[in-house]
């Protein structure tokens, strides 16, 4: 039985929500303790000294050792999932390690302009200039339909960063004519939900979502393609492996964790996105997410580490996604801003841009400001 889709597109819509306000930042706490008449401030930090007696412990060595050992502990993100053996934890480092080889620059292909360097799993991000009949317009239209087809199919994350993955490396080796783009599309969500999904649509669903504009066979024609140009090659980091691990180093609730992907899907219509690696694209999308939602800067140690990309670094990309933000629910393209405005998705569009990120310097106004 296939999934009753084409009905679904036209019939079911999401109510929107109001704007989101940001909480306000917590107090940092402070004890007092009696001196004399008046008060000094101390820290929460407690020390304990072992012998009271002994004058030649060297006090500054200790506290050193204890705000390192401190600091390895801030680093570790893993210990709460030590007995998850789903987590890996085991192995998370030798993963990340791995995933970010990939994405590194592996092998070089030389231009009369000079040394270009290509990534195993990322694209050139000036592929489009080899394409003959269509443009980056075309697979921003592309690319905004099918992150709509993939919430009504109601399929995993993994999916979808997959699917455009796929999309961007067959289009950077084959030359596609307009009226087979969609057809390039719907056959990489096919190929994206046999790797990540447990249910798989039907072929027979993907035609009647592209309107019958493709048969069975031409679908399953251009799978063969696809697997073929691309050498079968499936397993990339794409930028949704990133992201998990640095929501986790950033100790993300649910609304930091939405309005990090509602960053992030804004970039994948954008082709100019190309030019960052994957995880430069989830680090800056968390980033942004918390400046948007605690209007101030905000990258902690432990992201930093985690991520190997400070606030600086990630600025600029920063700021194109703010810019995104702003426009997402007035563009012509709207996909992505009416997703994460529904109550599914917490209403995450609807929190107020880090415009404060755009201006010199990066800093945010003073409280009281207009």
């Amino acid at each position: 039985m296939t999934r009753k889709f084409a009905a679904s597109l036209a019939s079911k819509g999401q109510p929107e929500c109001q704007p989101i306000v940001a909480d306000p930042e917590p107090e940092v706490c402070q004890q007092k303790e009696s001196v004399g008449d008046g008060t000094v401030d101390i820290d929460v930090e407690l020390y304990e000294l072992v012998d009271g007696s002994d004058s030649d412990i060297d006090m500054g060595a200790t506290e050193n050792k204890d705000i390192m050992n401190e600091d390895e502990l801030l680093m570790d993100i893993d210990s709460a999932d030590s007995g998850n053996p789903l987590a890996a934890t085991e192995y998370v480092k030798e993963l990340y390690t791995f995933y970010r080889e990939n994405e590194l620059l592996l092998s070089f292909q030389y231009y009369q302009c000079g040394a270009f360097m290509q990534a195993k799993s990322c694209v050139r991000p000036d592929y489009m200039s080899s394409q003959q009949d269509i443009n980056s317009k075309m697979r921003a239209i592309l690319i905004d339909w099918l992150i709509e087809v993939h919430y009504k199919f109601e399929l995993m994350d993994e999916t979808l960063f997959l699917m455009v993955n796929i999309i961007d490396r067959f289009l950077e080796k084959e030359v596609v004519p307009r009226k087979k783009l969609q057809l390039v599309g719907v056959t990489a969500m096919l190929l994206a939900c046999k790797y990540e999904e447990v249910s798989v649509p039907v072929v027979e669903d993907l035609v009647l979502i592209s309107d019958r504009a493709y048969t069975k066979g031409q679908i399953l024609e251009m799978e063969k393609l696809i697997l073929n140009t691309l050498q079968f090659n499936m397993s990339v980091p794409t930028p949704y492996v990133f992201m998990k691990r640095f929501l986790k180093a950033a100790d993300a609730d649910k609304q930091l964790e939405l309005a990090s992907f509602f960053m992030l899907e804004l970039c994948l219509v954008e082709y100019q996105m190309l030019n960052y690696r994957p995880s430069h694209l989830a680090a800056a999308a968390v980033y942004t997410a918390q400046c948007a939602i605690n209007r101030c800067q905000h990258w902690t140690k432990v992201c930093e580490s985690h991520s190997r990309y400070t606030s600086d670094q990630l600025l600029e990309c920063s700021r194109m996604m703010v810019d995104f933000h702003q426009k997402a629910g007035t563009s012509k393209l709207t996909g992505v801003h009416r997703k994460y405005s529904t109550y599914k998705f917490g209403c995450v569009a609807k929190i107020l841009p880090a415009q404060f990120l755009l201006e010199s310097g990066g800093t945010p106004p003073p409280s009281g400001a207009n």
